[in-house]
């Protein structure tokens, strides 16, 4: 006799747009009790998402008194990454809608990432704490390498915003254009960049453009990911305010907006948030539950 195993329930939630057809879209899976790596993954890949979010009991001892904690763990739909910020805020958001704002806490594979979701006019908000960044430079023939994979003349970039590899719970290239048209104009190597990302243990190429002292745009290449561009980016987000703070490009007491999703028709907006004192990153934005 054979026996069914229940499927859970998966949930489809965008991030970082209160409208559904903008932001960053994920699964999200709120009890992932029972389900081994494989069975994450062809949920990932079925879903198409840049990635989605699985939900677990929480390691012993996470979490204090008036916090609800869980392990998250998130997939691509070719791999395992180590942290996802838009779909930590997708299932914080989630979690929101069935028992109330307040402060979460997840165990990700990256560290513990604390939440904070709040309500104001009927509206609710996540902002998620990153783990502590660093900022590390780039070898000559990577960055020729890097350049080349995305067809961009190294005349096209922002000679004030120096190319560098940050880390605020994964890897990302920060790569700054000089104008918004060269940031518009995307069209790239998928597999040489793939390969390079790989090898750099990359997770996106945070591509920026600065339109005024606190407000940015962005654009994310993904193909380690099997994704050609993420819509909105909560993990290169956090990563791009500790490479910003390192660089001394904007005061270590800041609120940054970037916008993103605009060259995708998918236009969201991350809030980054730095404070004296607190080298972690907060990341911020509201979502919608899609369908």
């Amino acid at each position: 006799m054979t026996i069914d195993t229940p499927q859970p329930e998966v949930l489809r939630y965008t991030a970082f747009s209160g409208n559904p057809d903008g932001g960053n879209p994920a699964g999200v899976v709120l009890d992932a009790t029972g389900l081994d790596d494989d069975a994450m993954l062809a949920i990932a890949a079925d879903l198409g998402y840049s990635e989605s979010a699985f939900l677990t009991a929480p390691p012993e001892g996470l979490g204090g008194e008036g916090e609800r904690a869980y392990t998250i763990r998130y997939f691509s739909p070719k791999a395992e990454v180590p942290f996802c910020g838009h779909a930590t805020v997708a299932t914080a958001l989630a979690l929101a809608e069935r028992t109330g704002p307040g402060r979460l806490v997840f165990a990700t594979p990256a560290g513990t990432v604390p939440v904070e979701v709040t309500e104001e006019g009927g509206t609710l908000r996540a902002t998620l704490t990153s783990v502590e960044p660093h900022v590390e430079g780039i070898a000559d023939a990577d960055l020729a390498e890097a350049l080349a994979a995305l067809d961009w003349p190294a005349a096209d970039l922002d000679p004030a915003f120096p190319p560098r590899i940050a880390f605020a719970g994964a890897r990302h290239l920060v790569l700054a254009a000089a104008t918004r048209a060269r940031l518009a104009d995307l069209a790239y190597d998928f597999a040489r960049l793939e390969a390079l990302m790989h090898r750099l243990d990359l997770t996106t190429v945070q591509l920026v453009w600065r339109e005024s002292a606190t407000v940015f745009h962005v654009r994310d290449p993904f193909p380690v990911g099997g994704v050609v561009e993420d819509p909105a980016t909560g993990a290169a987000a956090a990563a791009f305010g500790a490479y910003a703070r390192d660089l001394g490009l904007v005061p270590e007491d800041a609120v940054l907006t970037l916008r993103q999703g605009e060259d995708l028709g998918r236009p969201g907006e991350l809030t980054v948030t730095l404070r004296t004192g607190d080298p972690r990153v907060r990341v911020g934005g509201t979502g919608a539950r899609i369908g």
